[in-house]
C-alpha cells in the first residue's frame, strides 16, 4: 500500500497540488501565445464532467479492519475470542446487517455461521443470491457475554466502523436483521414489527428491516412475513422471480 492509499487526505492534497501545477503551466502557454489544442469531442465531454463531479475517496474494507485492530474500545474485548468483522463481496449490491456475533461466530471469527446463519443462508439463496455475492456484518463486532443484548455504549463504540463498512461497500440496499440493526441504522426506537414491511432511508441507501433469523428460529410463524419482505427486496433489486 502506498502512502497515498493509506492516507486519503494526503492523496487529496497531492491532487490539488497537481491541479495547481497544471494551471500554472497553462497560464504560461497562454502568455506564450498558445490559443488552444486539438481535442476530440469525447475528451471535451470528459473534461466538462470533471467540473461537475466531486472527487470522492473511499477506503477499503481491509483498511477499516486494520484500523479496528485488536479493538479494546469497549468491555466486550475482555470476553470475546475473535473479532467478527464481516464477510462477502466488498462491492455487493446487497448488504445484510445483523446485531452481533453469537457463540459460533465468536469461535470462528465469521458472521452468521451458527443455526441462525444457516437460516440466513437459505434466505439469501431464496432471493437468488449466494453468501459470496452479498456482504454480511453486524452492528457490534464482538460477542456479548451469554449473547445478551448489546449496551448503548458498546454500540456507540462499534457503529463508526459499521458506517465506514457501508461507505466502502456502497450497497444499493441494506437488509437490517432485527431490532438493534434496524433501530441503530435508522436512529429510532420504533419496534421492528412496525419498521418491517417497507423501505427506509440511510444516507441515500434503501434499508429494509426484517426479523432476525435467530428470532425466526424461536418464532417460525413469522417466516411468512420475512418472505414477504424478501419479495419486496427482490423486486427492488430487479431479480427474477420477485413476484412469486
Amino acid at each position: 500500500m502506498t502512502c497515498f492509499e493509506s492516507n486519503p487526505h494526503l492523496l487529496k492534497s497531492g491532487l490539488n497540488t497537481t491541479i495547481e501545477d497544471i494551471k500554472t503551466f497553462l497560464r504560461f502557454l497562454a502568455e506564450s501565445g498558445c490559443r488552444g489544442f486539438e481535442c476530440s469531442e469525447e475528451s471535451l465531454n470528459r473534461i466538462e464532467a470533471w467540473g461537475r463531479k466531486a472527487v470522492t475517496f473511499s477506503e477499503t474494507l481491509e483498511a477499516i479492519r486494520m484500523d479496528l485492530g485488536d479493538c479494546q474500545r469497549c468491555r466486550l474485548s475482555k470476553t470475546r475470542k475473535n473479532i467478527v468483522f464481516g464477510a462477502g463481496d466488498p462491492n455487493a449490491r446487497l448488504m445484510f446487517v445483523g446485531e452481533g456475533p453469537g457463540y459460533d461466530e465468536d469461535q470462528l471469527g465469521e458472521p452468521f455461521v451458527g443455526a441462525a446463519g444457516g437460516l440466513l443462508t437459505k434466505i439469501i439463496e431464496a432471493i437468488k443470491y449466494t453468501r459470496q455475492q452479498v456482504y454480511i456484518c453486524n452492528i457490534i463486532k464482538c460477542r456479548p457475554p451469554g449473547n445478551r443484548n448489546p449496551m448503548d455504549d458498546e454500540i456507540a463504540a462499534c457503529v463508526p466502523f459499521l458506517k465506514r463498512q457501508i461507505a466502502s461497500v456502497k450497497p444499493d440496499m441494506i437488509c437490517a436483521l432485527g431490532t438493534f440493526a434496524a433501530q441503530t441504522l435508522l436512529e429510532t426506537k420504533i419496534p421492528i414489527s412496525k419498521l418491517r414491511g417497507c423501505f427506509h432511508d440511510y444516507t441515500g441507501i434503501k434499508v429494509l428491516p426484517t426479523y432476525h433469523p435467530a428470532y425466526l428460529l424461536r418464532n417460525p410463524e413469522k417466516k411468512r412475513e420475512v418472505w414477504e419482505d424478501m419479495k419486496m427486496l427482490m423486486k427492488a433489486l430487479n431479480l427474477d422471480g420477485a413476484a412469486k
